[in-house]
């Protein structure tokens, strides 16, 4: 019933801007300018092995991580549309030979938790991702989602745990659904997800990836990712 209530006080509750708390609107001109990047490449430091090229569309701080967290934490599901734009432009710095190339780009969101879905009534990394294939789809680039990664295993919250720590705990905890085989087999693919920290979920799902079609190695060798946003050093503009 949580998804009902959300919808119906949407309506009847006055709307704050998600970012800033100011305008009487879901999302204000400003903050969404702010979401909008432009993408960079992002980069944490350590970086982890195994980490593909990411590009991210913000920076993780200030309106675009109240916008993150709004719709991620409570709820706010008609962000999903300006976040999945936000990854959309991601997605095409970090593929940017693939406008020409024939056939869909796969979008692979990394998977939450079953029980962290259940908790939040929701699944905020596939609805972004749905809508940044949509949005990727209007711009004239064929684009759509398969969720072919999930956790073998269970893990521990990441957040509070170093960036070792968070290696440790996502270390062969993703698997590829037994069906994906075919359909992933010569396509071009991009990674997803909503915020990139320490990269340790990325680096799991690539090392998952190439687990499940070692036969086909190379296919993933030049597997990039993009995502909303990562932290303001993660930045290699950042970093001087």
């Amino acid at each position: 019933m949580r998804w009902w209530w959300r919808e119906i006080s949407g309506l009847v509750l006055p709307a704050v801007c998600a970012g800033c708390g100011h305008a009487r609107t879901a999302l204000c001109d400003e903050c969404a300018e702010e979401l909008a990047g432009p993408p960079a490449r992002a980069r944490p430091c350590p970086e982890p092995q195994g980490l593909p090229v990411v590009f991210a569309a913000a920076r993780y701080e200030g309106a675009v991580r109240s916008v993150l967290i709004a719709h991620k934490e409570r709820g706010a599901l008609g962000l999903a549309r300006p976040l999945g734009t936000a990854l959309a432009g991601a997605v095409r710095a970090a593929t940017p030979e693939e406008r020409t190339a024939r056939g869909p780009l796969l979008l692979v969101p990394v998977p939450s938790a079953r029980r962290v879905v259940r908790a939040r009534g929701h699944d905020p990394s596939r609805r972004i991702a749905v809508a940044a294939a949509v949005a990727l789809r209007r711009a004239g680039t064929y684009a759509r989602v398969l969720p072919v990664l999930r956790q073998g295993r269970r893990v521990s919250d990441q957040s509070g745990l170093t960036a070792r720590e968070r290696l440790e705990n996502m270390a062969g905890a993703l698997e590829v659904a037994p069906w994906a085989g075919r359909v992933l087999e010569a396509r071009r693919t991009v990674l997803v997800d909503d915020v990139m920290t320490t990269g340790a979920s990325l680096a799991e799902a690539v090392r998952a990836l190439r687990a499940a079609f070692s036969g086909h190695v190379s296919e993933y060798t030049r597997m990039s990712a993009a995502v909303i946003a990562a932290p303001p050093l993660s930045f290699e503009t950042g970093r001087n």
